[in-house]
């Protein structure tokens, strides 16, 4: 049954005419015309009696005019319980992210979500490895890669760089890098083994700008980050 015919033959049948239906709807009296009539050949039953004084339902149009109502009263109160949701949200929600990024970026900004929604109980879950929100492991996850979840809504919440780092001691006696050459001579110390990596292609450091598939080497392997700024 088409949808868009339905919802004019409920606003006719209150209207119980054409002509209050067209000011209502914004169509022609003839548009509306056509579209009843087509729903009664689709139905294969006549919905509408003319009289002088307007339109009178039969019994078949009684029959569907009750139905039709009581499908569109329920979706306007749907709207509008959705649209008091959104005036003040309440409720649990739980957030998944890295640790790593847990603790040092969310953590400390949570407290403004806070005060602008204090009906949500907030449940923060640090991991390292991918919760299943299918599941109801979590609402919401913050990652720093694409989820192996393809059936996901997602959105871009933040960017953010990779960068490398040496201790003073370490520069002061092998020297800074200049060139992507310069890393050649460098040591490096990269995320290992035995723990799920917190964002994507966290050894990069060791192919980037070496030629002929080839990588620099890496003297030490810690897989945690804290491991790795310590």
């Amino acid at each position: 049954m088409d949808w868009d015919k339905l919802k004019i033959f409920h606003t006719v049948a209150e209207a119980s005419s054409f002509t209050k239906a067209s000011t209502i709807l914004n169509l022609s009296q003839s548009a509306i015309s056509r579209q009843i009539q087509a729903l009664e050949s689709d139905l294969k039953v006549q919905l509408f009696e003319r009289h002088a004084r307007g339109l009178v339902l039969t019994e078949n149009g009684e029959y569907l005019y009750k139905s039709a109502h009581e499908i569109i009263s329920k979706l306007k109160d749907v709207e509008s319980n959705l649209s008091g949701h959104k005036d003040k949200l309440n409720g649990k929600l739980t957030v998944t992210t890295v640790v790593s990024f847990g603790t040092t970026w969310l953590t400390p900004r949570i407290k403004e979500f806070m005060d602008l929604h204090p009906d949500i109980e907030i449940e923060l879950i640090f991991d390292d490895k991918e919760l299943d929100l299918s599941t109801r492991e979590a609402d919401v996850a913050i990652r720093m890669r694409r989820p192996k979840q393809l059936n996901l809504i997602q959105k871009k919440f933040v960017d953010f760089n990779y960068h490398i780092y040496g201790s003073n001691d370490y520069l002061q006696k092998n020297g800074y890098p200049k060139t992507l050459k310069d890393l050649d001579k460098h040591k490096f110390i990269t995320y290992g083994k035995g723990a799920p990596s917190p964002v994507y292609n966290p050894d990069w450091v060791l192919k980037h700008g070496v030629k002929d598939g080839k990588k620099r080497k890496s003297i030490m392997k810690v897989n945690s980050v804290y491991g790795l700024l310590l």
